[in-house]
């Protein structure tokens, strides 16, 4: 046995680390959180007695940590080797709890990156548990979960069962709502963007823009009249030198939002590639809010300008870090060898890779040196002068590398202008007016609103990633698949001495893979902005943070913190119990033309619904289900009147009839007594779906469950082996009944081997 038992994180970690120590070290890793609040049998937190939060270790933990008490007690020494932030020491403090590790025999170690020196380093220089990020760590923990606890039950009795809040993920919510609604209410407007194509005096092609826009179409059309008479002269020539900076090396949440915009990658995908890159040694700890690099680092990076651009390319830098709150002392996410511009592996691994270390590189280059050119083209029969503006790279420094990505993508970038002379007359080509429209400010995309969150100072870089998973998890919001809708605009052109008009159309409106606020998400942040506005507050979100900050510098107690805020936030909730109104987003549209009962749409049991006639009569009321398409907010009379149409016979497939409806589930085709679902991804609606297209998705279905069956027994009870989403898996009973049951099949055994009794077998070794 070892003398010495080191705990880490993960077995990729834990593999790593184990080759550079020696033989006198065993490095185990824990997988995961070993000990947390219970998620069943109540809120677990001892409110009458500072709010001492009664923790447990996780059930599928148990062996795990079975096996670290067992290897500790035979160890000299305990090594706990969590990640270097607030977390980490937390989990470190939990492994010292259920280990029961005394303090003499256990020593704490940190490192920001997986390399042979590091990991000498840390083991050379321990430290103690730090108790103040620990408590700055439970603090959080406890806050979450008395907010959690405390507001979801209000939910469930107000809105809707089943339905959640969180200190951090409703204020999220709240930013994609508000935003929505400034669309919905946004009044466009439209004006006309006139631009001209000349010739230089050596033929060569520029474009120019007037400055000014026209508010109509006559406005513009009178300005072409003007031109179509003209001569056009540069006026002006101002040339400027110009440089840009690089960017700063990669916080955690400037890696999601560059991942995303070049990568396409989602905040998730993005800090599990890194995990393991980090877990394998490639890169800095992923989760940091500093823009700082090591003098080591700097030195590296200057080293490999130098060799492949050469000396003119490095300029060394050290970058501030923008973030008051930033909490982690370690470095910005940067390659742990410069000198390794790819690595091996998965695509995602390398793609990743490659932006981490171009941008670590690119931050240590000279700034690109560029040249402007602005030239005012003098129009003879018009006051107004169009503008023409180019730029020339002079020397590229750090462009050679990398340029930082740009969520706006109406900036048009400058081209290079041809050889111009102040005098010179320029020749017109062509001159157009083209009608452009006013437009909102855009739905959050994951990144923006990752950006978005870290400039009000909510959450931290290890919160975004769970935050927005579990936003679209709780169905309070979704991403976008619409790729927009036709609409048209004028154009007016003068070409040769005519002036032409034409229509065109463009598409407008697109939200795909953008954040949009469900039914359900707008109704819970209504009703919690009227009743809890504090909790919904950005500044209180931002406080907050500020006062873990302060626990974590030993400046404030963590129990009286959530003490403060804890009375009157629980009182505000046993009056909104008693008191508040049931919130379900109800509008009244109008009255049945056959009944003359009132119509309306609110938020029902399983989701956005339509109800005709009152709960309170002697007959029940009529329900129906939205499609997925529809919002409540925005849905009309007679789109509500047309769902009372279902469910509808679409046509009939070898006799029998295909039926369209909307479940509890969403849209489906029932056909043979089968359910297939019909997906809104696909544009398939059951109040318009044909039957040609019924036909082929019932079709399709069928091919799908004849390739899911690997063989089928009949009998009772029915006995399958299937193809499932994990692999291979035997079925015991009909999908439909209640006694279904699904059997792991052995690794090493041919799913095509079993027979009936095997299965069956398989089914009872289960059991046992």
């Amino acid at each position: 046995m070892a003398k010495n038992l080191v705990i880490v994180e993960s077995p990729a970690k834990a593999k790593t680390i184990e080759g550079f120590l020696g033989k006198d070290f065993l490095v185990k890793s824990r997988i995961g959180h070993i000990r947390d609040l219970p998620r069943k049998g109540g809120m677990a937190i001892d409110i009458e007695n500072g709010f001492e939060p009664n923790y447990e270790i996780s059930p599928d933990k148990k062996a795990v940590v079975s096996e670290l008490q067992k290897l500790s007690k035979k160890s000299d020494m305990v090594w706990l080797a969590t990640d270097e932030d607030r977390e980490g020491e937390a989990i470190a403090w939990h492994l010292m709890e259920a280990l029961d590790l005394k303090k003499e025999k256990t020593k704490r170690i940190v490192f920001h990156e997986i390399t042979k020196s590091a990991i000498t380093k840390a083991v050379d220089n321990p430290r103690e548990l730090d108790t103040q990020l620990v408590n700055a760590q439970q603090a959080r923990r406890v806050l979450d979960r008395l907010v959690g606890f405390e507001l979801s039950p209000v939910l469930w009795r107000k809105v809707k069962q089943g339905l959640s809040a969180g200190r951090v993920q409703s204020v999220a919510v709240r930013l994609i709502v508000e935003r929505e609604k400034e669309i919905k209410a946004f009044e466009v407007s439209s004006e006309y963007k006139v631009s001209a194509i000349f010739y230089s005096k050596e033929q060569k092609v520029f474009k120019a823009d007037l400055p000014k826009r026209f508010k109509t179409i006559d406005e513009a059309k009178s300005f072409l009249k003007d031109c179509a008479s003209s001569t056009f002269k540069v006026s002006s020539l101002e040339k400027k030198p110009a440089k840009k900076s690089p960017a700063a090396p990669f916080t955690t949440s400037t890696l999601q939002q560059e991942a995303s915009r070049k990568l396409g990658y989602t905040v998730g995908q993005t800090m599990s590639v890194a995990q393991k890159l980090y877990e394998a040694g490639k890169i800095t700890y992923m989760r940091t809010d500093s823009m700082n690099l090591s003098d080591d680092a700097i030195k590296a990076a200057g080293e490999q300008i130098t060799k492949s651009y050469g000396a003119d390319y490095s300029n060394p830098r050290k970058y501030a870090t923008k973030s008051k709150g930033a909490q982690e002392a370690h470095e910005a996410i940067r390659p742990t060898y410069l000198a390794n511009p790819t690595v091996d592996g998965e695509k995602s691994h390398q793609k990743l890779y490659d932006l981490i270390w171009k941008r670590t590189i690119a931050s240590q280059m000279s700034d690109a040196q560029l040249e402007r050119t602005t030239a005012e083209v003098l129009i003879s029969d018009s006051s107004e002068k169009l503008v023409a503006k180019g730029e020339m790279i002079k020397f590229e420094g750090f462009l050679k590398v990398y340029l930082e990505g740009n969520d706006d993508d109406s900036e048009e970038q400058s081209g290079m202008l041809p050889k111009l002379s102040e005098g010179d007359d320029v020749t017109r080509k062509e001159i157009t007016a083209v009608q452009r429209f006013s437009k909102p400010k855009a739905r959050f995309s994951e990144a923006s609103l990752v950006k978005k969150l870290e400039e009000l100072g909510i959450g931290r870089p290890s919160t975004y990633a769970a935050t927005i998973t579990t936003v679209q998890n709780r169905g309070y919001v979704e991403k976008g698949i619409s790729e927009g809708e036709e609409r048209a605009y004028e154009v007016v052109s003068l070409i040769r001495e005519t002036i032409e008009e034409s229509t065109k159309t463009e598409k407008t409106g697109a939200n795909k893979s953008k954040m949009m606020p469900t039914d359900i998400g707008i109704v819970v942040t209504d009703f919690l902005m009227q009743n809890f506005e504090e909790v919904m507050d950005y500044g209180f979100t931002a406080d907050v943070e500020k006062e873990f900050d302060l626990i974590a510098n030993g400046e404030k107690k963590w129990n009286e913190m959530i003490g403060q805020f804890y009375k009157p936030f629980a009182d505000k909730v046993n009056d909104v119990i008693d008191n508040s109104e049931a919130a379900k987003g109800q509008r009244l549209l109008g009255q049945d033309p056959k009944t003359g009962e009132n119509v309306y749409v609110k938020i029902g049991r399983f989701g956005p619904m339509a109800q005709i006639g009152e709960v309170t009569d002697d007959e029940k009321p009529r329900f129906a289900s939205l499609l997925a398409s529809q919002s409540i907010t925005t849905i009309t009379f007679e789109e509500t009147m047309e769902l009372f149409k279902l469910p509808r016979v679409v046509g009939a497939f070898d006799g029998e009839d295909v039926v369209a409806a909307i479940g509890r589930f969403g849209p489906y085709l029932r056909y043979q007594g089968k359910f297939v679902s019909l997906k809104k991804a696909d544009g398939d609606e059951p109040l318009t779906v044909e039957i040609d297209r019924a036909i082929e998705i019932i079709l399709a279905h069928r091919k799908i469950e004849a390739e899911k069956i690997i063989n089928r027994f009949e009998g009772d009870p029915l006995v399958q082996v299937l193809n499932g989403r994990y692999g291979p898996f035997v079925q015991i009973g009909e999908l439909a009944k209640k006694d279904k049951k699904n059997v792991r099949i052995p690794k090493g055994t041919d799913p095509k081997s079993l027979t009936r009794e095997a299965c069956l077998e398989l089914s009872e070794k289960q059991k046992k």
